[in-house]
């Protein structure tokens, strides 16, 4: 029920073509990531699998069956979307774990948190699991927050995982902790990577590079530094951005 298949879809804001013919099919337990450069259509792809928006042409599936055909309540359950924006409610971390899925018991929102690797920050905390977030999570720091958003998503346990730009804005010492914490997200699952900070989609099954809306490239990592320059770039400009961070916290070249 979790593959994906999008078929020549078109999608334009006033005069602006932002997809234009745009085709793809994800298998279940496929890691898949778009990348492109800034208004290359690769957020729009995302938001309109998960139907915050409509296509203007063409029609897209889930296991077989379009989405319009879907009621937005099953697709929610289906679909689990995590972004860079991580908002938190101002009540305990573990009531804000237990969103993804509220009859959760505790163990299993421990459960969440431990395989999310949030689990050993959270107990440093002055009341542990109890501790009151503050408004939109403000006692918190940008990377804490979004694992315990992940924590969230792995307990709801939908079978399809979206994260669009999720970790643009992740400091460098907490990305190793991120990536494990994405790891626990997507096992067993479909999981579309909308990507900004490259080293998350390395491993991908594949790559999708967009450009203005239409497929430029798909292949795995090495294949498409090797094959497109668009990628190449984008790869090194990543690896320049990471090694001045590095250097600029007096920590040696990644």
């Amino acid at each position: 029920m979790s593959s994906i298949r999008l078929e020549h879809i078109d999608k334009a804001y006033d005069d602006n073509q932002i997809l234009k013919d745009f085709s793809v099919e994800i298998d279940s337990h496929e890691m898949i990531s778009v990348i492109g450069g800034s208004g290359s259509g690769k957020t729009t792809i995302a938001r309109l699998i998960a139907r915050f928006w409509d296509t203007t042409e063409g029609n897209i599936y889930i296991g077989g069956k379009d989405i319009k055909d879907i009621p937005i309540s099953k697709l929610n359950e289906l679909i689990s979307f995590v972004t860079q924006d991580t908002y938190l409610f101002n009540c305990s971390v573990k009531e804000n774990i237990r969103l993804g899925n509220p009859e959760a018991t505790d163990d299993e929102v421990f459960q969440a948190a431990k395989l999310a690797c949030c689990d050993e920050f959270i107990q440093t905390l002055e009341d542990g699991y109890d501790t009151i977030v503050g408004n939109a999570g403000n006692k918190l720091s940008g990377g804490e927050k979004q694992r315990i958003s992940i924590a969230r998503m792995i307990l709801k346990n939908s079978p399809i995982v979206i994260l669009d730009e999720a970790t643009a804005f992740t400091d460098p010492e907490n990305e190793s902790k991120l990536q494990q914490s994405l790891g626990g997200l997507s096992k067993g699952k479909l999981l579309l990577v909308i990507a900004h900070r490259l080293s998350t989609i390395k491993n991908a099954d594949r790559i999708f590079v967009i450009n203005s809306g239409e497929i430029q490239a798909v292949g795995k990592h090495e294949e498409l530094l090797d094959t497109n320059n668009l990628y190449k770039n984008m790869w090194l400009a990543h690896i320049g951005a990471k090694n001045w961070s590095a250097n600029s916290n007096g920590k040696e070249e990644l």
